[in-house]
């Protein structure tokens, strides 16, 4: 696959845990058979969505085990190994390439927050040590370390497996402009995230896909795939449908990703290890609320 561009939507997979806090394997690879069902054309992870900050190097890396096993070269899978320097990110780059992963993707240092000499020196460690594509994401703080157009632009021309780029810098829509024109044929492609909430805006600007996480990643890719047929008004209906979800997401962030996945059927516990990740009877009654309209238009 590493030489098929990659586009449309690529799920940021959400990591199960059971009520212990222990990483629910069964769910997970549940969750990777539901995002290839429902026309993901790749997955990602363990990202933001995922909670990798919260995990040990042998959690991730089993993590990513099972993905690419379960995936089973089905649709590309990129392993998110952000890290804290970039010595121990290239070991467990190099794990997922061992390992059979398509890609990597990382944002810099998400603690110490280099300046740009400093991103440029941590990508090309990776790019050194791999030869497989690497996606840089370029996020907000405080746990992204925000790049220029014009450095990005630059290790796409300058490190041979910097090839596509995540765009989450607000306004994200003109930041993926702004790359695009300064990267040019250098890069391979520029995917959205934050959820796929400028989804529409992005593609009319020439994004290659998104990356939202995965617990609609059937409506998502409903919606892309009315873009590429030249249905934005189809897909700006359906994407009103399910904007309150998104909106609700935005505020709680994985919490509502777990909240739907127990009601899919596909988790069997909403547990997070990250603080205040949950929902309280009051936002639970908001989101039932929110899922009677969304729930038709799921697929079971």
């Amino acid at each position: 696959m590493m030489n098929e561009n990659w586009r449309g939507i690529f799920a940021i997979v959400v990591t199960p845990f059971t009520d212990e806090l222990v990483l629910d394997e069964g769910a997970l690879r549940r969750q990777v058979e539901f995002c290839i069902q429902a026309g993901a054309t790749g997955l990602v992870g363990p990202a933001n969505a995922g909670e990798f900050a919260t995990m040990s190097d042998e959690e991730r890396q089993r993590w990513i085990r099972i993905v690419v096993e379960e995936a089973d070269g089905r649709v590309p899978v990129v392993a998110a190994t952000t890290h804290g320097h970039k010595v121990p990110a290239a070991a467990l780059s190099q794990f997922a390439q061992d390992v059979g992963a398509d890609g990597i993707m990382a944002m810099p240092p998400h603690i110490l927050h280099p300046d740009a000499d400093g991103c440029f020196e941590y990508f090309r460690t990776l790019n050194d040590a791999l030869r497989i594509p690497i996606c840089i994401q370029n996020f907000m703080g405080p746990i992204g370390t925000p790049m220029s157009s014009d450095l990005l632009a630059r290790m796409c021309r300058e490190l041979e497996w910097v090839q596509y780029l995540k765009e989450e810098t607000l306004p994200e829509p003109r930041a993926i402009s702004r790359t695009l024109a300064a990267a040019g044929d250098d890069c391979r492609g520029v995917f959205g995230g934050q959820g796929g909430i400028y989804m529409i805006d992005e593609w009319r600007r020439g994004a290659c896909g998104n990356m939202p996480a995965s617990q609609s990643v059937d409506l998502h890719t409903k919606i892309w795939g009315m873009l590429e047929e030249n249905d934005e008004s189809g897909a700006r209906e359906l994407f009103n449908r399910l904007l309150p979800l998104i909106n609700f997401e935005r505020m709680h962030g994985v919490a509502v990703y777990k909240q739907v996945f127990l009601r899919r059927g596909i988790f069997s516990s909403t547990a997070s290890r990250i603080p205040g990740a949950f929902l309280d009877s009051q936002d639970l009654q908001e989101f039932e609320a929110i899922w009677q309209d969304i729930a038709p238009l799921l697929e079971e």
